[in-house]
């Protein structure tokens, strides 16, 4: 990714208010709720509600984006909350975990294909054993048959190339999910690639 890349996002983020939810993503929850807490890495974090949410059920979370306007409302998202979240500004593509966790998220992070396979190929590798790589992000086939999301198929996911980026990883979800989302024409499907993979014990 760019520093233009950046600068768009930084420009994006810069309203006050948090430009998406601050309550955390549906299948974070539904999938990782239970989870045994360790240490978490949250990748392309954005406004933080994902890592504040794993910080409040006793995870340590460093949370990663290269927009520091982002970041900075990340930080005032986990004061809010009276959580700890260890904030650091860099790119995905290029960040690399200093020490092993026991999961590492990413969350809607859409870029084409090369980058893609090198953002998984590296989360594989920071996994201790026994821990995850949680994806959740637009679907190839959200283009033309859901709601919302990136116009192009080239930023978006399908499970089976991203199963096939974590090799070495043991694939526990790998599918097309349905996201319901309120508009103000009633509500509308989202359809996301949800993969799960961990790193055998």
């Amino acid at each position: 990714m760019t520093t233009m890349d950046s600068e768009a996002w930084d420009e994006r983020y810069s309203t006050r208010e948090y430009i998406w939810t601050i309550t955390v993503n549906q299948f974070v929850e539904a999938n990782l709720a239970d989870l045994p807490p360790g240490k978490a890495i949250d990748l392309a974090a954005g406004e933080g509600r994902n890592a504040v949410w794993l910080a409040n059920k006793g995870w340590e979370v460093t949370a990663v984006d290269f927009s520091s306007v982002a970041l900075d409302k990340g930080r005032r998202l986990a004061s809010e909350h009276d959580m700890e979240v260890d904030f650091i500004h860099a790119d995905a593509t290029t960040f690399q975990a200093e020490e092993e966790v026991d999961l590492v998220i990413l969350s809607y992070l859409q870029l084409e294909s090369d980058e893609r396979r090198t953002v998984l190929e590296h989360a594989a590798t920071w996994l201790a054993p026994g821990g995850s790589v949680f994806v959740i992000a637009h679907d190839k086939t959200n283009v033309t048959d859901g709601y919302g999301g990136p116009s192009s198929a080239e930023v978006c996911y399908s499970p089976e190339e991203t199963a096939a980026a974590l090799g070495g990883l043991s694939i526990a979800t790998a599918s097309t999910v349905d996201r319901v989302v309120d508009t103000p024409d009633g509500p509308r499907t989202a359809l996301d690639t949800l993969v799960i993979a961990t790193r055998p014990e």
